[in-house]
Formats: structure tokens, sequence, C-alpha cells
């Protein structure tokens, strides 16, 4: 492997356990309680290293939940013109389950205690959720497209991105309120959860209007 390679290897490395030890002690004493110098201590590194990859504590819970959503979106855009709007919705979901189900357990449990630390604290629910309208305008925009409609004469792509977007989270937070985080069910529920929420949808809904 390149020097760069390791680099890179060694940063991502420093940041799972960054977030890692955060999530323990958020879980454990609770977000407000728990100190970034506390964060660096229990990751091994220095405060300084801390802010190298993190502004604050709450970007350490809202930036990797938006990592998330924003390689599901990233999915939706790279899947072929002629899939149904619901059909690619839910192969980007697939996709991205399946990557989780093929990780390791520990990935598993840092996106189940990242959902525990985010529905048990309101403040970073409303952090999450301001930071949250970039991703879902660039779904919106996506949608759009497809439908071949004007986002800002047409409201059905911005609720459309609602609704899948709120029933991914539904499903993962599901998971987290019921302490489910082996991979297979995981991923049963979060797909059932947006399966049950497009299913709801009238077939000509979500297409363009010719």
């Amino acid at each position: 492997m390149k020097v760069g390679g390791l680099r890179e290897l060694k940063k991502q490395r420093t940041r799972l356990a960054l977030i890692d030890s955060a999530l323990e002690l958020f879980l454990a004493h609770g977000y407000e309680s728990t100190t970034i110098d506390e964060i660096a201590a229990a990751a091994d590194v220095s405060q300084r290293t801390f802010f190298r990859y993190f502004a604050t504590k709450e970007d350490v819970v809202t930036g990797l939940v938006l990592e998330y959503d924003s390689h599901l979106v990233e999915r939706v855009r790279a899947l072929p013109e002629d899939e149904s709007v619901p059909g690619v919705l839910l192969a980007a979901l697939r996709g991205l389950l399946e990557r989780l189900e093929r990780g390791d357990s520990v990935q598993m449990k840092r996106m189940w205690r990242l959902r525990r630390v985010l529905e048990t604290n309101p403040c970073l629910i409303a952090a999450y959720l301001t930071r949250y309208s970039r991703t879902s305008g660039v779904l919106v925009a996506e949608l759009a497209r497809r439908m071949d409609v004007d986002p800002a004469l047409d409201l059905r792509p911005r609720l459309l991105a609602s609704i899948y977007l709120g029933a991914v989270r539904v499903g993962f937070e599901d998971c987290a309120c019921r302490e489910v985080f082996e991979p297979g069910e995981v991923v049963k529920r979060v797909e059932e959860s947006v399966t049950l929420a497009l299913g709801a949808l009238r077939e000509d809904w979500t297409c363009s209007p010719g």
C-alpha cells in the first residue's frame, strides 16, 4: 500500500475511534454531560486531533447520519434512467443495506448507537434537521428531473423525498428502540418501512406529466 493510502487508512481509523468513543460516552453518561476532552481521552488522542475531524461534539453524530443519507442519495442518482421512481428509490436503499449487511458487527452496532443517541437528544434532532435540508434538496432535484417536473411548481418531488428519507429514518429508529442490530434483521425492518411508505402512494403519483 502507498504512503498516501496508509495515511488515509490511519485517518479513517482515528475518525472511527473518535466516533465510537463519543457514542459510547454519550450513551453511558449523556450527551450534554460528555466533554470533548473525555471523548479525545477515550480515543487516546489529543483535543487538537479531535478538532481536525469535528468542529463540535454535535458534528460527531449529525455528520455521520448525514453521511449515510448522502450515500443513499448518490445511489439514487447513479441508477438507470429507465427505472420507475419507486423502483429507483428501493434499489438505492437495497444497495446501501446490502453494504451494511456485508459489513462487520462493529459497523452495525455503530449505526444502532448513533440512532439511540440521536433519538434521545432533542437538541441533536434539531441540529440534524437543520443540516438535513441540503441532502434532501439534492434528492428533490434528482426526483424532479426523473419525473420531468419543476419542483418549484410541483410538490410531489419534495413530498416524495420527505416520505422516502423519513421511512428510512423510521426503520432505523425502530431497530434502535428495539435494540436490534443483527444485520439481517436491520435490513429487513428498514426495507419493510420504506416498502410500506412507497406502497401507499398511487402508481401515477410518481410519474411524469406525460
